[in-house]
């Protein structure tokens, strides 16, 4: 018995505005992929030597997180200035560098555009803060407090405690979703629209081809400054803000009309690439909300995989039934296992299992899904999530809920290229995240003489996305089993494909069905068997 999953026609007709449906795009947190200059942190000019790594894997586009000015509060999520390039990552001049060798090599480039909030020096909030009759007074979210001098809501923040401080030059809470000196915009107020379309105009005008645009469910809110309702009991909660449904500090009916003008400008520039990142208690409407139709972003992506403690074939399924393709308004899924937000996939997945095989496993796996997929920088190489102690410890989240979450430093250290230089020949000092020493076996170059490692097998199945277009837009029907077996088709007729996987930890007996014929297998030693953590592809025979 066969479960059919729905969507458009296969091998839609790829024009060149629609490079990305189906794309490959490999993520690059700069503060950590090569630091040229020696002072321990990754840089743009350290991406632009290393580009060529990148191409090797055969991806479409790379997507870098932000190199913006900033005091570095969040790591480049808080912005200072929209239009320059932070001094500890280089130069305007080193970015259009950037850009141009990574077109050379073939490769499109994403940036992150933080639409939801700027730093505290910000010079928009510096001016806003002065008073409530300046230009500015408007552009971020202001609010008078309570009669008894309480915010004016129970609004939590993601980083721990109230999303309201206090600013005795107003006489006003300011509101922010993150940290304090994450001022919240006021995306309700046009002049702040303008003011952000125009810094997407300025980076499209310098050669990008696309945007991630980072938290935009967060970006408006409920001007009335109603209070959340609690969640139901249940599940896990470190923070206050685990406790509240935000309905109304985020999630505004506003959003998708802010996103159609975000969508005109693109389009205005070729098509240009976008991609929401949705988190949160109603990812799954907002996704399609706001990608739906022709006037909204392109695609979009939540955190369905990024925080799951184990993968399994119902959330592979679940995953796909979010985007049907029944609709011809529906907008397009991206995917990724793992990012700079999460701990790694192979950490969290393998759960004693063999890390290197489950590793190239779960690689066929991403390549296999319908919609774009993100390869997190180390993700080819099979890189575990990095231990990072606690005297070391930069990242906000992990400091203020340790030891309960994982935090983010771990997904975010050092990139390791020479197994047997100092500081994995990342930089010649001591980086700002220490390199952990289990990385350094899984080193590029270790990686690169060896034809069986990780990387060579990433190269070989990320290939498969361009020699099968199936597997980039094909419809997916679900094999039913009684096992641990995860088993689907891409695409019908003499062009489909067969994908099984053993998510288990014991080996189950499965043999390809007659008429096929294999074309990958990964941790595959003998017909009949399938192994944990085996992974196979066949064709019609």
């Amino acid at each position: 018995m066969t479960v059919k999953v729905l969507s458009r026609p296969v091998l839609e007709a790829q024009t060149d505005a629609q490079w990305w449906r189906g794309a490959v795009i490999y993520q690059v947190y700069p503060r950590s992929f090569a630091d040229s200059n020696g002072d321990g942190v990754g840089d743009l000019p350290g991406i632009t030597d290393r580009l060529e790594h990148i191409a090797s894997l055969g991806v479409d586009a790379i997507w870098l997180s932000p190199f913006y000015k900033s005091p570095m509060k969040d790591f480049g999520y808080d912005v200072s200035d929209y239009l320059d390039v932070d001094p500890i990552f280089g130069t305007l001049e080193d970015f259009d560098r950037l850009i141009e060798k990574a077109h050379g090599l073939g490769l499109k480039v994403i940036i992150d555009q933080v639409f939801s909030h700027t730093s505290d020096e910000h010079p928009w909030f510096e001016a806003s803060r002065q008073d409530r009759n300046n230009p500015y007074a408007d552009w971020y979210v202001w609010a008078d407090p309570k009669p008894d001098g309480s915010p004016p809501s129970n609004w939590q923040s993601v980083f721990g405690g109230p999303a309201w401080t206090w600013d005795a030059r107003r006489g006003q809470y300011y509101m922010h979703n993150f940290l304090a000196s994450q001022p919240q915009l006021n995306v309700h107020s046009p002049a702040v629209q303008d003011a952000l379309l125009a810094t997407a105009k300025f980076w499209m005008d310098r050669g990008v081809e696309g945007f991630r645009f980072d938290a935009i469910n967060f970006s408006m809110h409920d001007p009335a400054f109603t209070d959340n309702p609690p969640l139901p009991p249940g599940g896990k909660r470190t923070r206050p803000f685990d406790f509240q449904d935000k309905i109304h500090n985020q999630s505004h009916a506003q959003i998708p009309a802010f996103l159609s003008r975000i969508r005109a400008l693109t389009d205005a520039h070729g098509g240009r690439f976008s991609v929401a990142e949705v988190g949160g208690d109603h990812a799954d409407r907002e996704m399609k909300l706001f990608t739906a139709g022709e006037d909204r972003l392109n695609s979009a992506y939540g955190f369905l995989y990024l925080y799951a403690d184990a993968l399994t074939a119902d959330m592979v399924r679940q995953g796909e039934a979010m985007w049907t393709g029944e609709d011809d308004a529906e907008g397009w899924p991206s995917w990724t296992f793992s990012n700079h937000d999460a701990p790694r996939a192979v950490s969290r997945w393998a759960e004693g299992r063999d890390r290197k095989a489950f590793a190239e496993m779960a690689l066929l796996l991403l390549v296999a899904l319908r919609g774009n997929v993100f390869v997190y920088q180390g993700e080819e190489l099979g890189l575990p999530q990095a231990n990072v102690p606690f005297e070391r410890l930069q990242d906000p989240e992990a400091i203020a809920n340790w030891p309960q979450t994982l935090g983010r430093d771990g997904a975010r250290t050092p990139m390791p290229w020479v197994s047997t230089a100092a500081n994995a020949g990342f930089s010649e000092v001591e980086p700002w995240l220490p390199v952990d020493p289990a990385h350094l076996p899984l080193a590029v170059d270790a990686q690169e003489a060896d034809p069986g490692s990780t990387l060579n097998v990433a190269r070989r199945l990320i290939a498969l996305r361009k020699a099968w277009p199936v597997l980039r837009t094909g419809d997916v029907t679900f094999v039913e089993t009684n096992t641990p077996l995860l088993i689907f088709q891409r695409g019908e007729g003499s062009e489909a494909l067969l994908l099984a996987f053993n998510l288990g930890h014991e080996a189950v007996a499965w043999s390809v069905p007659e008429g096929w014929s294999v074309v990958e297998r990964i941790n595959l030693a003998q017909d009949g068997v399938m192994p944990p953590c085996g992974g196979l592809m066949a064709r019609k025979a």
